[in-house]
Formats: C-alpha cells, structure tokens, sequence
C-alpha cells in the first residue's frame, strides 16, 4: 500500500468517526472539513502540494460520490470495472484486463457504495435477494452479487459506456463494418424488417442497436423495454422508456418484461425495442413483432446468428409448455434479420455475420447469410479479414412496400 493510500485510509477513518458519515452536510462543508483534516495531518507529517490535491479529490469521492470507483468511472479508456470484494478491483483499459492497487478501506465501505448505487434506480439487494441488476446515472450497467452468494465478499462488475454517441459512420471507419452492408441496414430499419442483434458478452450489441436507431424516422412512436435501461436512443422525440422492477422485500409487486411488452401493446407504439432478451420474455418479444409492429429491434447473447436462434427456443420452452415446431414457427415469423457481432483476438468488436430468416424448411430454421466476415488471420497484431456480400435478400415485400431505394446491390 502507498504512502498515499495509507494517509487517505487513515484521514477518512478519522472524518467518519467525527463527523458520522457527513450526510448531513453541503458539498462545500465537506470540502472544507476535508482541507482542515489535512492541513492538521501536515503538521504531523509532510505531504506535499499535489498530494494534499490528490487527497482532497479522492476523500471527497469517498464521502460524497463513488469512493474509488470515481476515477475509473472518469476514466474513458476504461470499458470495464470488476469488483472481487473490497480489495480487488481489476479493470478493462483498451482491451486488456489491469488489477489496480486501489482498493476499499472495508467490506462494510463497499456495501455502503453498493446500497447508494441500487437506491439511485429504485432497486433493492441484501442477503435475501443477493442479485441485482441496476445503472448508474450516465447509463453505465452495473452487476451487483452479494454474500452469502458471493464467497469471497460483495461482487460488482459495471461496464460503462462511451460518453461519445457513436454513429455508423464512426463503425466504418472502426472497420467494424463495411459502408454497403451499413447500407443495407439502413434500408432494412426504414422499411420496418424486424431485427434480432445477438454476441457475446462485449461485442457492443448495445452501442450497434443505438447506431441502428439513427435510422428509425423521426416521426416513429418508439417504445424502450429493458430489464436495466442502458439504451441511449438520440433524436426520437415520441420515445417512451419502460423499465422493469424488482419485488420488494415481501415478494410483491414485480414489474416484469413480459408484462411490460404486453403493456406497450396498448401504448399505441410505431416500433418496440426490447433490450436483451434473457428468458421466456422471448415469446413476448416475438408477438410483438407479429402484433403488426413492424421494424422492432432486441438484442440477445449467442455464439453466432443459428446458435441464437436455438437459444431463443430454449428461453422460450423455460416459461411456455408448447410444441417446437410452434416455437421455431413463431420465431421465424416474427424475426426478419439476425446481426451477428464477435470480439476478436485482437479485442476489435466487428459484425461477422447478417443473415435473413426466410422460413421452416424440414422443421428447421432456415438462415440465408447475406453477409459474413472473413478471416484472413493476423498481422501486426491485427485480425485481417473483411464482411463480404455471400448473398441476396430473398424476402423483399417491406422493401417493396416502403418504396426504399438501397444503394448496395444486395437484392441481386
């Protein structure tokens, strides 16, 4: 432990004690009760100018927002912050996976942050429900697992997301994604093809759904539903944002994502959008995109475009007792486009595959793949590889009836 750390331990230790916690204090107090303790620490030790500045922000921190999760969370090239207990906390920086040496002064500090985080969104955690899921106020999505649970102390893990809003020109130039399929995706969302963004934990299904609501018009009703709201749709004046709600503490009064699509059904909506899917909230997603809401988006976690299929069905088959034959049939029903993005090796976030859902055929789904990403391997620590056109859109009556005009030739 630095000498720094030490000094701060020791000095919010004393302002705890003396003061109770400061709650009842203005921002300006606290400052003011922190430059005493530390001028008075002076004369007891040296402390040099920059470290009394240092001091200053960090107690502040501790007492009045995220004690040393501030910094990260200031932080813009940390995408990720994981919390093992009090005293090991590792972070993501540009892709690569850091154990920093700050740390909690105790167990009961970090429950104490944890409480001010999950009372920010109205939701609760204690040892009877260990597991929740909550946001920060910039919309950063936040894990929160508890003892007895967790073994080793509280666990939290949140993952933030960019400050800058990103735009689908900003993803070409990424190479995330090539200009001809950006634009035959734009063409899909304006003629209302219902799209299903599946990958893997990090592949910025959430940041791809929020480009691909840049092309939903301005004159749509939107309809937000999520389990956690972390979606940050720009330029829909007629949005509505709907959010689930845990039981409270005698097991009453659950607002779940079923009954919420269910709800938005009445809500005279243009276009739902259902963040992830994680359960049998799948079979709602899917009727309300048979429900004559046309140009729906969701997202949901899977290995690739059939595999996320396969998981849909099972979620489904968790909270419905119904044929698979049914199943498969409602979801290609309602499901016209499946995006599939990947992380690669070299940590670089690109979409692998765009594949159109044209049917049953043999009891089976059947995927036709418009577009898929090659890989070509590795140079200079980079994947080579490119998202290539292996084939044309089959089904074409919304593109027809919208009066859409793609610029890529993808209908050949």
């Amino acid at each position: 432990m630095s000498r720094l750390t030490e000094e701060k331990a020791r000095l919010s230790e004393e302002l705890f004690v003396s003061l109770g916690g400061m709650g009842h204090l203005t921002d300006e107090e606290i400052n003011s009760r922190i430059e005493e303790a530390i001028i008075k620490r002076c004369r007891q030790t040296y402390v040099s100018i920059e470290e009394r500045r240092q001091l200053k922000k960090e107690l502040f921190d501790v007492f009045r927002r995220l004690d040393v999760l501030s910094q990260f969370l200031e932080d813009e090239d940390i995408s990720e912050i994981m919390i093992n207990g009090s005293d090991k906390i590792f972070i993501e920086k540009r892709g690569e996976l850091i154990r920093v040496e700050e740390a909690f002064s105790s167990e009961e500090r970090l429950r104490n942050v944890i409480q001010q985080i999950v009372s920010g969104c109205n939701r609760i955690v204690n040892e009877t429900v260990p597991i929740v899921d909550a946001r920060l106020k910039d919309g950063s999505r936040v894990n929160i697992v508890l003892p007895p649970v967790a073994l080793d102390g509280a666990v939290m893990t949140i993952r933030k997301f960019p400050k800058e809003f990103f735009t689908m020109e900003r993803l070409i130039d990424m190479g995330s994604i090539t200009a001809e399929c950006a634009s035959f995706l734009r063409s899909l969302v304006r003629a209302k093809y219902n799209i299903f963004i599946s990958g893997g934990t990090g592949s910025g299904k959430t940041t791809f759904l929020n480009v691909l609501s840049n092309y939903i018009p301005k004159s749509d009703r939107v309809i937000t539903i999520e389990d956690a709201a972390e979606l940050q749709l720009h330029g829909l004046e007629n949005l509505v944002r709907l959010e689930t709600r845990n039981a409270n503490v005698e097991g009453e009064n659950e607002v779940t994502m079923s009954a919420l699509i269910k709800t938005a059904l009445r809500m005279r909506p243009t276009r739902i959008i259902v963040g992830e899917v994680r359960d049998a909230a799948a079979m709602d997603m899917a009727n309300s995109m048979l429900t004559g809401h046309d140009g729906s988006l969701s997202t949901g976690h899977g290995n690739s475009a059939r595999e996320m299929m396969l998981r849909l069905e099972t979620m489904i088959l968790m909270g419905y007792d119904m044929p698979v034959a049914a199943i498969r049939g409602q979801l290609a029903a309602a499901i016209d486009i499946v995006v599939h993005l990947g992380r690669l090796r070299d940590n670089s976030r690109k979409v692998l595959e765009v594949c159109e859902i044209t049917g049953i055929k043999n009891g089976e789904i059947c995927l036709n793949t418009i577009y898929e990403f090659v890989d070509e391997g590795m140079a200079d620590g980079k994947v080579k590889g490119a998202l290539k056109k292996t084939g044309s859109l089959i089904n074409l009556d919304k593109l027809q009836r919208s009066g859409e005009e793609p610029d890529c030739e993808f209908c050949n």
